[in-house]
């Protein structure tokens, strides 16, 4: 005879960023663990997943994330959170991320095939 075992308890507790930490979306996978990624402050950036996280927890397009930024390069970051969809409804309940993100447009440069 087997005896049932107690369901866990799989809650966990939100977290919210702290100081040079920033939510981002994942925009594009690029292999080796990084990724590009849309941080809130509109600002795309070269996202590294970090070790511990490696097969552990796997990240996919349009996740959302917690990153830490790098002090001396702006333009790179770490991956080390994610979160899930309930998170995500959670995270914009309580204001911290916008229901839209602002991204900065870049003109594409005039090119007219007419010009070879």
């Amino acid at each position: 005879m087997s005896k049932k075992r107690p369901k866990k308890n799989n809650t966990k507790e939100l977290i919210f960023k702290d100081d040079c930490q920033e939510y981002g979306q994942i925009l594009k996978m690029l292999g080796h663990g990084r990724c590009d990624i849309l941080c809130i402050d509109g600002i795309q950036r070269l996202g590294v997943i970090r070790g511990n996280m490696r097969k552990k927890k796997w990240v996919k397009i349009n996740d959302y994330v917690l990153v830490s930024l790098r002090e001396f390069q702006d333009n790179k970051c770490d991956i080390i959170g994610k979160y899930t969809e309930e998170d995500v409804r959670n995270l914009k309940a309580y204001g911290e991320i916008p229901t839209e993100i602002e991204t900065e447009e870049v003109e594409p440069l005039p090119f007219d095939f007419n010009d070879i």
